[in-house]
């Protein structure tokens, strides 16, 4: 994510408005990533921005100061805009994904640039795989020597996922599923497109355990459908962005939880 140093105070603040335009939060972190600048010198950036009404200044980083409704169109990105978001921390997410996984397993990963990004990792590891991402069965098909089952059903574009029916599933079980999340809250893990939230509701009774892959920046989306309750994962994996009151919130709930680093 580094960029050229940015010199002056003019063309810094200009650079963090534009990345939150793309994404409603940001860490400090990623700020003196993608400004060269040191941590004290973003956050006078923050307190000057924060003072004019221009972003709103939140624990470990800011967030936009745009409508509700407004965020959760930029949550609700198609895939192909998605995967470019965060990418550092995604990998990061992935890899430490493909650690909770033996040879032999049957898992489920479900659609999601973060689940794209862990499920071509396990493509020539001996698993069998299950997925109704498109992106991620046409990977695994040209490049892949696992065991693959792709659900049928109707293609849906935009999210890059394949709506089965509940008689596609009636042979499908795993040891663990692997889904991503736009945003998560006290009330559980959301989204805000209904045909993913009706999907991993088909999926979450063939699994034994729920694995949520999720970079820090899900914790400050609030998409309007509650797919499943905290309480129902197993395990979490983020970033390192993640805050101290969002892992405790968590660990309240007996997720176990992950943290990867991105850098």
């Amino acid at each position: 994510m580094a960029m050229a140093s940015v010199v002056g105070e003019t063309e810094r603040q200009d650079l963090i408005r534009k990345v939150l335009k793309a994404q409603p939060f940001v860490t400090v972190r990623d700020l003196v990533s993608l400004t060269n600048a040191s941590p004290a010198t973003v956050r006078r950036d923050i307190d000057k921005l924060n003072e004019a009404g221009e972003v709103r200044k939140v624990f470990g980083g800011i967030a936009s100061v745009e409508p509700a409704a407004a965020r959760e169109r930029l949550s609700a990105r198609p895939f192909d805009e998605n995967r470019m978001l965060a990418v550092d921390a995604k990998k990061a997410i992935a890899a430490e994904a493909e650690r909770l996984c033996r040879d032999g397993d049957s898992l489920i990963v479900h659609g999601g640039t973060t689940c794209y990004l862990f499920g071509v990792l396990l493509a020539r590891r001996a698993v069998k795989i299950f997925t109704n991402s498109m992106p991620l069965a046409a990977a695994l098909a040209e490049t892949g020597t696992c065991h693959l089952t792709v659900a049928g059903g109707e293609l849906h574009r935009e999210p890059g996922i394949l709506q089965m029916r509940d008689e596609d599933l009636l042979t499908v079980y795993a040891s663990k599923f692997f889904v991503g999340a736009q945003g998560i809250g006290p009330d559980g893990v959301m989204e805000s497109h209904p045909l993913l939230v009706r999907s991993v509701e088909m999926l979450i009774p063939r699994t034994d355990k729920v694995v949520v892959l999720a970079d820090s920046r899900k914790f400050s989306i609030r998409p309007r459908h509650v797919v499943f309750g905290l309480g129902r994962i197993g395990t979490l994996i983020t970033d390192d962005g993640l805050s101290d009151q969002d892992a405790r919130m968590l660990e309240d709930e007996g997720v176990t939880v992950v943290v990867a680093s991105a850098r």
